[in-house]
């Protein structure tokens, strides 16, 4: 995208359309016209356990099935694939934080369990449910395929969306050069403060480690007024406050992309934060995990 985004937009109108239903488009992807994509939002279902009227399509335990299955009609609807009896078969996963990645043809059997999915199949939408991690659109304008990934940071570790890019290769014959890259609604850097330990997994699979963690000096008023009542015998006579490290998720992932082989300008990072946004999306560590989950989807139009 250039200029001001769609996502921007968004963000910035929702006080205006606070119960409206509302999805979240990229431009990038939408020049596709034979690719049907979108990330939810929070407004606009029947969902009452999260305030207000929450679309809410992940079943969780404080919602009933009955409200997620409206919401994902309501959804599907707005997507354009759902009239009267006529459906698209949603195709989900049980979540896992792996790099597993399936390719579907059809709509499974039984429920699959990874975090990732690829197709070349038109009539079928996949995706992913998050609520602070990101879910990851790729779509290959060439060969008429999609993927859709959700990347945590333990399935940011494990490479996912670089192993996408490689399922794409192997299995549709697809050159990074022509995939486009959506990265959705998700934590940023801004908020996703982690502990050492996620830093230390990191460092031991990404030269670039450095880039992606900031460090922030806590500061404490009363140490700073009474700095005496804090002294120690470790040099230089003062405790120090453990700095917040946080981690920039999308970079990591925008990193991934590049490295394997997606072109900078084919990669839109410009969604919103969700816990800065909480009033449009839902946010799990914001909500103390008593929230819902938001969808980003893909399909090809037949």
């Amino acid at each position: 995208m250039t200029g001001s985004s769609r996502y921007d937009r968004t963000v910035a109108t929702h006080r205006i359309a606070k119960n409206k239903l509302q999805l979240l488009r990229s431009e990038t992807l939408g020049k596709l016209p034979w690719l049907v994509h979108a990330f939810s939002t929070r407004p606009g279902g029947v969902s009452r356990v999260y305030g207000g009227n929450a679309l809410n399509l992940g079943f969780t335990k404080h919602d009933s099935r009955a409200a997620v299955e409206h919401n994902r009609e309501i959804f599907l609807k707005e997507l354009g694939i759902a009239k009267g009896r006529s459906r698209w078969p949603l195709v989900t996963l049980r979540q896992i934080h792996s790099d597993l990645i399936h390719c579907v043809e059809r709509m499974p059997g039984q429920p699959l369990t990874g975090d990732g999915m690829v197709t070349d199949t038109p009539g079928l939408i996949l995706a992913v449910q998050t609520a602070d991690c990101l879910p990851v659109i790729l779509a290959d304008r060439k060969r008429r395929a999609v993927g859709v990934f959700h990347a945590g940071w333990r399935g940011t570790v494990k490479r996912i969306v670089e192993k996408g890019v490689g399922e794409m290769r192997k299995l549709f014959k697809s050159d990074p050069h022509n995939l486009v890259a959506v990265i959705g609604p998700g934590v940023r850097g801004c908020c996703y403060e982690v502990g050492e330990e996620v830093r230390t997994r990191f460092e031991g699979q990404f030269s670039y480690v450095n880039s992606l963690f900031r460090e922030v000096k806590e500061s404490d008023p009363v140490r700073e007024k009474y700095p005496l009542l804090f002294l120690t015998a470790r040099a230089p006579g003062h405790g120090e406050l453990p700095a917040k490290l946080f981690l920039d998720l999308v970079e990591a992932n925008r990193r991934q992309l590049l490295d394997a082989g997606v072109l900078a300008k084919n990669i839109d990072a410009k969604a919103p934060c969700t816990v800065c946004h909480t009033e449009l999306l839902f946010s799990f560590r914001a909500e103390k995990g008593v929230t819902g989950r938001l969808m980003g989807a893909a399909g090809i139009r037949n």
